[in-house]
């Protein structure tokens, strides 16, 4: 069965330099992150998967300031654009864009899908304490919509004053841990997905299409809370938070293997909204191919998270 991988990550000499220097202290990790040649494809065949939709990594070029993200993006793209041609129908990738200067953010995202043949745009997080629903990235949202194209939304380092204010108090291995991966970067971008919602933003572009990762960044579980509390005449917008969670939002695994977890997001958005991710090399290949393999589905279900869902949503 054709497997697609989503949330797959790359990192650039160039980045490692600036932005993604602390990737370089993280165990087992620079080898394979590095790697866009034959090492990558044959930990793909290892594993069992035949497409991996390539994304740069936290924390991206977000926090940089306008020139230079441009510069970076522009960069990492024309990268992984050389390793998708080298590695034709295995490789893919999503857009880096410097939405520090969102016309320019808008106009690499173009320069990416048109002549890059990338399949969408990646954004980790907030840029510089600013979110997406900010009127400022409207030159990004639009291009999107207008492209037709998703945006993979990755978490990111919540910004220091949240980190101060939430997670400080510890010692700096637990502060790191609980301000990202153990819990804050989950819930900043559950968060970042309430304020596109909350303002408006699927409201003036209903078809737009976001992806978020670790089956759904505990949002599933609060779906019903927020209709009971954020209602439309609440709000002011046209449908109850779940429409929107339903409609302009997609789910990967992300690493989060973990049964009980699918399960509730799927009862709470369904199937046809979920799709197949490692977060390699943070996560493995090949544990999440079995986790895949495992789950108590049918053929049809098991085809549609495994390469349908992906296909449909990506237009390949």
């Amino acid at each position: 069965m054709r497997t697609i991988a989503l949330e797959e990550h790359y990192a650039t000499a160039a980045f490692l330099r600036g932005p993604g220097s602390w990737l370089t202290t993280r165990a087992g990790i620079l080898e394979p992150i590095s790697d866009l040649g034959d090492g990558r494809i044959a930990a793909m065949d290892d594993a069992g998967v035949d497409l991996a939709v390539l994304s740069l990594a936290a924390p991206g070029v977000e926090q940089l300031d306008g020139p230079k993200a441009v510069a970076l993006a522009r960069d990492c793209n024309d990268e992984l654009a050389a390793a998708v041609a080298r590695y034709p129908g295995r490789l893919a990738g999503f857009a880096t864009v410097p939405i520090s200067a969102p016309d320019q953010a808008a106009d690499e995202l173009e320069r990416a899908f048109r002549e890059l043949g990338f399949l969408g745009a990646v954004i980790n997080g907030h840029s510089q304490g600013r979110y997406l629903d900010d009127p400022f990235f409207e030159p990004v949202l639009n291009r999107a919509a207008a492209l037709s194209v998703p945006i993979y939304l990755h978490p990111t380092i919540p910004p220091k004053g949240v980190i101060e204010s939430s997670y400080a108090g510890f010692s700096d291995e637990v502060t790191f841990a609980l301000a990202t991966v153990g819990w804050g970067w989950h819930i900043n971008t559950a968060t970042h997905v309430l304020r596109l919602i909350l303002g408006g933003v699927f409201d003036r572009y209903p078809e737009l299409q976001v992806i978020i990762g670790h089956m759904g960044e505990g949002l599933s579980f609060m779906l019903p809370r927020f209709d009971a509390t954020l209602t439309p005449e609440l709000t002011g917008l046209e449908y109850p938070v779940s429409t929107y969670l339903r409609h302009n939002l997609h789910y990967t695994f992300a690493n989060f293997n973990a049964e009980a977890t699918y399960t509730n997001l799927v009862a709470h958005v369904g199937i046809e909204r979920v799709a197949f991710s490692a977060d390699y090399p943070f996560g493995s290949m090949k544990a999440a191919r079995v986790f895949l393999d495992n789950l108590p589905l049918s053929d049809d279900d098991r085809a549609r998270i495994s390469h349908r869902n992906a296909e449909r949503l990506l237009g390949l």
